[in-house]
């Protein structure tokens, strides 16, 4: 039919019909890139962890499964932690700490952040309670900041509504202030430690069987009974105070509320790194 012959309506529906197809490719295109930002949005977003570990490995593997299943939990699909491993020989560490080889202890660990940080990584997480002592060092010297466990496991005891804690820990970590100065000073928490004699075996069980592994029934009802005993003076709940405790006891061992501090770190650095 000649062009003049088609009836006017006809180059209306045409119209229509071609604005259509185009707005539904507009469309269409819009939502694809919709769905590549998403994606790529949920990439850049992600914070890559710098984890200091070997302090001792047998708690790194469990800050390592901990955070990846935390993010893959979250996320869904096939996600895990961008994060960066840097890992001490621990007998070194230990010699160091026993000998009051702090400020070496420091530079070790100003070093492996410095590392960390070329290599990347947003923030640090030291893999350790003990080894928090030279936390401020690391920030000063690098201003990559730490992620301090110490505030990790304060702020879960407060959501808890408890005020007054037993901590369980390294010597180091149960007598020096700045673990449980920090809970004080900052949270305003009561901290209590075990006394002499119970401190000294839960400091040996921690470098002679916790950091090789050695998991003996006899050292778990130590512990056991240290807890109980801090419980029967006060404590309304009881820190793991380090890394390795929890390899040991775990909450149901224990009546009163147990604070994993492994456990409670990992999680406050996957809070972190997805913001």
């Amino acid at each position: 039919m000649p062009w003049g012959r088609w009836p006017p309506w006809y180059f209306c529906f045409l119209s229509l019909f071609n604005l259509g197809c185009i707005a539904d490719s507009t469309f269409l295109r819009t939502v694809t890139a919709v769905h590549v930002t998403e994606d790529e949005r949920m990439g850049q977003a992600m914070k890559t962890i710098g984890l200091m570990g070997g302090l001792s490995w047998e708690s790194s593997i469990e800050y390592y499964r901990i955070i990846n299943q935390t993010v893959q939990r979250r996320l869904g699909g096939s996600h895990s932690a961008k994060c960066l491993l840097d890992s001490f020989d621990f007998e070194e560490v230990e010699q160091l700490q026993h000998q009051g080889k702090w400020g070496e202890l420091s530079d070790r660990l100003v070093a492996s952040a410095r590392a960390l940080k070329a290599g990347g990584s947003d923030f640090v997480v030291i893999c350790s309670n003990t080894m928090h002592k030279v936390a401020g060092e690391i920030e000063r010297e690098t201003g990559l900041p730490v992620l301090h466990i110490a505030d990790a496991t304060a702020r879960a005891i407060q959501a808890a509504g408890l005020t007054r804690v037993g901590l369980l820990g390294t010597r180091f970590t149960m007598e020096d202030d700045f673990y449980k100065g920090k809970l004080q000073q900052d949270f305003g928490l009561e901290v209590h430690i075990p006394e002499p004699k119970d401190r000294e075996g839960v400091h040996e069980i921690i470098y002679s069987e916790l950091v090789r592994g050695k998991i003996r029934p006899e050292s778990k009802n130590l512990y056991v009974d240290t807890i109980n005993r801090l419980v029967e003076t006060g404590s309304q709940g009881i820190i793991l105070g380090c890394t390795e405790i929890g390899l040991l006891i775990s909450q149901q061992d224990i009546a009163a509320p147990v604070f994993d501090t492994t456990y409670l770190h990992a999680v406050a650095a996957v809070d972190e790194a997805l913001g």
